[in-house]
């Protein structure tokens, strides 16, 4: 193919025409490892809640790298070297910093492989495609490993303040409804600068940085930790959980060949070899979703009911507190399902539980957003704030849940 073919364009609904800036961008783009994260959800199971939250993966690759594009267009702007090899390398890096999400994303993160995030199998995909590329994502490996010696690369890429947070605020709000979580990237791009090899934010950007960390706070206790959600998410955790436990007791439980090899197998981070990353580009939200389905009429009650419960939207109940969960209550209701049912003490967990959830908008220990006064010096946006709301969001809020039937289950 031609270059000239492969400069093409993506209409996005946030940011409009997204250019292919590269050959190199467009053949990963149309790589089978990337066309995959069309069927990967961007927000697991949030369209239970919010009907619109379909939009994938994909969709966030692309707006993440677009964002990129243009911080690199406003750094050289302002003086910021940044070679073309460089300029490669953030693009890439950027587009693929997902690349390693499994079905339905965060939800089943730890669920059909152990003890590995997807950031390390997104760095596995990257290391394969490296060796069918010829070397050509060396430097997008070293700065998504964080290694790079000019900082601000690393910063741009994963960040308090990255490219990626910028693109999934703006689009999770967007696809969601929720409009309190819409941000202004453009005009936080637009601020950003380096100094001493670290990326800022320049003192004028100060109230887009404020709404920015607001924006994240509403959007993880009002969407990415919605109570219905939340519920949601962990039926399906515990749907894997029965699975796997029934397959490893010699149960017969149908479903597609790849979802049973890493159903019926510990795959970890020890074992985590080519084979494995091959079989797991093979598969996607489709899979699961066809197996919750086909499971719906297993003959075993725990893993029928469960899976029902998903597809009917017949949840259980979810009670949030600020407080530890009440045992005796949370007793109550597990003793009144487990004799309604006859089921056992290990079966009457899948339906009555309880867990806790945190957030922390902003974390100034970790890699903090330092705002550039007009005199130079460089001030943690939580103390050059006079939003007095943003030392609040520094620290940790812890939350208590508990889940349990509804009396109609």
């Amino acid at each position: 193919m031609t270059t000239s073919k492969k400069l093409k364009i993506f209409n996005d609904p946030i940011y409009g025409f997204i250019r292919i800036p590269s050959p190199l961008i467009f053949d990963l783009i149309e790589h089978p490892y990337f066309q995959r994260l069309r069927r990967i959800s961007q927000m697991g199971l949030s369209y239970l809640v919010y009907p619109g939250a379909h939009h994938t993966r994909f969709h966030h690759a692309l707006g993440s790298m677009h964002l990129m594009g243009q911080s690199i267009q406003v750094l050289r702007f302002k003086g910021v070297a940044i070679t073309d090899e460089e300029e490669a390398g953030l693009l890439c890096a950027i587009l693929m910093h997902d690349i390693g999400h499994g079905p339905f994303s965060h939800a089943m993160e730890h669920s059909l492989v152990e003890n590995i995030s997807h950031e390390q199998i997104s760095l596995l995909f990257m290391e394969q495609l490296n060796r069918e590329f010829n070397g050509s994502l060396t430097l997008a490996i070293e700065i998504f490993k964080g290694r790079h010696p000019k900082k601000f690369l690393n910063h741009l890429v994963s960040s308090q303040l990255d490219m990626d947070r910028l693109d999934y605020l703006k689009r999770d709000s967007f696809y969601t409804g929720v409009a309190e979580g819409n941000i202004n990237a453009e005009r936080l791009i637009t601020m950003l600068n380096v100094i001493d090899g670290n990326l800022v934010v320049e003192e004028k950007g100060i109230y887009s940085v404020e709404k920015f960390l607001m924006a994240r706070r509403f959007m993880y206790w009002q969407v990415y930790l919605h109570k219905t959600g939340l519920v949601a998410e962990q039926l399906l955790i515990l749907i894997l959980k029965r699975v796997k436990g029934l397959v490893s007791n010699g149960v017969v439980v149908n479903c597609d060949s790849t979802l049973y090899y890493f159903i019926s197998k510990r795959i970890n981070q020890e074992n985590f070899d080519k084979e494995v990353l091959v079989r797991f580009a093979q598969m996607d939200d489709i899979d699961l979703l066809a197996a919750v389905k086909q499971w719906q009429d297993h003959p075993d009650f725990v893993l029928s009911r469960l899976c029902q419960m998903v597809i009917n939207r017949r949840l259980l109940n979810i009670k949030l507190k600020n407080r530890p969960i009440d045992k005796a209550k949370l007793d109550e209701h597990f003793q009144a399902f487990k004799l309604r049912h006859r089921l056992t003490d290990e079966e009457t967990s899948y339906f009555v539980f309880s867990g806790i959830i945190e957030n922390q908008a902003y974390d100034r220990d970790r890699q903090n957003i330092n705002i550039l006064k007009k005199n130079g010096k460089l001030v943690d946006v939580a103390k050059a704030s006079d939003q007095l709301n943003l030392k609040a969001l520094s620290k940790k809020v812890i939350k208590y849940y508990m889940c349990y039937p509804k009396e109609s289950v």
